[in-house]
């Protein structure tokens, strides 16, 4: 890639992968200095094969629900971050190895997930996937097109008898039982026999596309490093060839809980219609000050400089850093429009250039604004505006709407209220919008459709 070429984040800011690529940065070294390695197998083996021409690496995803979220960003922004640096992905996602359950963070066998659904689940997380990933090709530069294959295509074609004799026998049973996961699954009481043959069957994976597309590097989570492992091994021994492997440490809250839930324990999906772009601009704006570095690395593609300037400061100064990190990561998984409109109804909410910090002067009317429906036809004498405040998850129960209705917390546009346990049809009078209020940063437009 020419050093004139100038390649852009979604919100227009220079590309920092492209950029270090064109003034020399090796992968790895970008890698590193990002904080995306915990461990790899041979370093300098790694560094050279990745230097010396195009590779193909993969990641898997498990389709184990209709969406991936804000836990898979980290694997993928590593995904996005080789292509960028003119390597080929492959995302593989796993009807194969979803049917089997992976153990791993386990102390129970994962439920059995129908077929049926795996096929749907499939559908929603490619689209996903290439909002990080390009599968034309050239989108970077001259980097190859991205590629995703469904694992089921080839494993469940597989004869049992050969796999065992073929496969099986690469696999030592006293170093499986040796490894955190099936350690603590055997100890619990709980492993079985389907679970034991995660290992197998997802290091036949990394076999099977060394061998149809010349794949060299699985990359993901520390968590799975024992089963990147088993397949790095596999191709070892079954074809004599060297493989790679490259996992990333885990991202934790500073209170130690993976990342990827909302404080009141709301699954942070990719999907708008299961988590509006405005909830997830919420999600990154309100990052903990400790974590905003550590995020503006792993979960946007600015350059070290302006990562380094924004986090020069402290306390109340970090909230620009905390802006910049929310429009960008909104901006990757829902589009730029999509995160202004977060953005600027953040500001208008909560504060900015001539707005009431209490979020007064703003209008029900304003579609930009975080939305609920409720249809017309609950509108009976039972449905109270307690049911309204939990209809739109700003009470999780009428109890709790009482409550902070009796602390002076919850408001109807403007206004405060004391009584929740009236129909919300008698408080709407001929509106068909109204912004309910609950504390200082709770906000929920709610439309009757």
């Amino acid at each position: 890639m020419s050093t004139a070429t100038v390649f852009t984040t979604p919100t227009g800011r220079i590309s920092a992968p492209e950029y270090a690529r064109a003034h020399g940065v090796s992968a790895v070294d970008y890698l590193r200095a990002r904080g995306f390695v915990h461990e790899m197998t041979d370093e300098d083996g790694l560094r050279e094969h990745l230097e010396s021409g195009t590779r193909t690496f993969y990641i898997g995803y498990d389709p184990t629900g209709v969406s991936l979220h804000a836990g898979h960003m980290a694997t993928l922004m590593l995904h996005g971050t080789l292509q960028r640096f003119g390597h080929r992905p492959i995302a593989v996602a796993g009807g194969g190895t979803a049917m089997v359950g992976d153990p791993t963070g386990r102390t129970s066998a994962r439920e059995i997930i129908r077929l049926e659904d795996l096929e749907e689940n499939l559908r929603g997380i490619s689209a996903q996937l290439a909002k990080y990933l390009d599968f034309e090709g050239g989108q970077f530069g001259d980097n190859p097109a991205a590629m995703m294959v469904n694992n089921a295509d080839w494993l469940l074609k597989l004869e049992y008898i050969p796999f065992l004799r073929d496969i099986g026998r690469h696999f030592s049973v006293n170093e499986m039982l040796a490894t955190e996961t099936y350690k603590k699954r055997f100890e619990s009481g709980g492993l079985n026999f389907v679970e034991f043959n995660y290992r197998l069957v997802q290091g036949y994976d990394f076999l099977h596309l060394f061998r149809e597309y010349d794949c060299t590097l699985q990359l993901g989570g520390s968590d799975q490093w024992s089963n990147i492992l088993g397949g790095v091994d596999l191709i070892r021994r079954a074809d004599s060839e060297k493989a790679y492997a490259l996992v990333q440490p885990l991202i934790t809250t500073p209170t130690g809980e993976k990342m990827g839930k909302t404080g009141s324990g709301l699954r942070v999906w990719l999907d708008p219609e299961m988590f509006s772009p405005y909830d997830y601009y919420q999600y990154w704006v309100n990052t903990d000050d400790a974590m905003v570095e550590t995020y503006l690395k792993r979960f946007t593609f600015i350059l070290d400089d302006e990562i380094a300037a924004l986090v020069s400061v402290q306390g109340e100064a970090l909230r620009e850093a905390k802006r910049v990190l929310a429009l960008e990561a909104t901006a990757m998984a829902h589009g730029l429009e999509a995160a202004q409109q977060a953005e600027e109804a953040t500001r208008r909410l909560f504060g900015g250039p001539g707005v009431d910090p209490r979020g007064n002067g703003i209008s029900a009317d304003d579609a930009s604004l975080p939305t609920t429906e409720i249809a017309a036809a609950d509108l009976t004498d039972e449905f109270t505006l307690a049911d309204a405040f939990v209809a739109a998850d700003l009470a999780k129960g009428r109890g709790e709407a009482r409550r902070l209705a009796q602390q002076g917390g919850l408001r109807i546009d403007d206004e405060q209220i004391g009584d929740v346990d009236v129909p919300f049809a008698s408080v709407l009078g001929d509106a068909d919008a109204v912004l309910l209020r609950a504390g200082k940063k709770r906000f929920k437009r709610v439309v009757i459709a």
